[in-house]
């Protein structure tokens, strides 16, 4: 009797385990958003102080879903992005357009976070270069 016990026990508890298992092995196949970019780094060179410097990220959604931008955060105050409000479509590109206003001189990495439906999440896209103090 026993044994017979513990049988059904293990024959129960296998069957669950291949249950869950094929559940999660359906999430795992469900088709998710993704990002290709052309470039996540921009390197302005040397800019002049004062004058804002305009820079566009393009990106691709190869995914079979629409892909979602939830949010874009430059890191400062001397940065401002603007991106697509409405889902980008599969196969449909798009850019995340980044103007840092230069008004300090010298040397500068500037990143900023795009939030999105995407399979890695975040992207931290980055613009360096150096600001040359205007001449007198």
């Amino acid at each position: 009797m026993k044994l017979q016990k513990f049988f059904s026990t293990l024959i129960v508890t296998v069957a669950i385990f291949g249950l869950s298992s094929s559940l999660y092995a359906q999430d795992a196949a469900k088709p998710v958003a993704s990002m290709t970019w052309k470039s996540t780094t921009i390197d302005l060179g040397q800019i002049e102080q004062g004058k804002p410097v305009t820079v566009e990220f393009e990106f691709t959604n190869p995914s079979m879903v629409p892909l979602i931008i939830s949010s874009v955060r430059p890191n400062c105050g001397c940065t401002v992005a603007d991106y697509p409000k409405e889902p980008v479509a599969p196969g449909k590109s798009g850019k995340i357009v980044v103007t840092y206003n230069s008004a300090a001189s010298g040397a500068f990495t500037k990143s900023t976070t795009v939030t999105s439906n995407a399979s890695d999440g975040q992207t931290s896209l980055i613009i360096k270069g150096e600001v040359i103090a205007r001449k007198k």
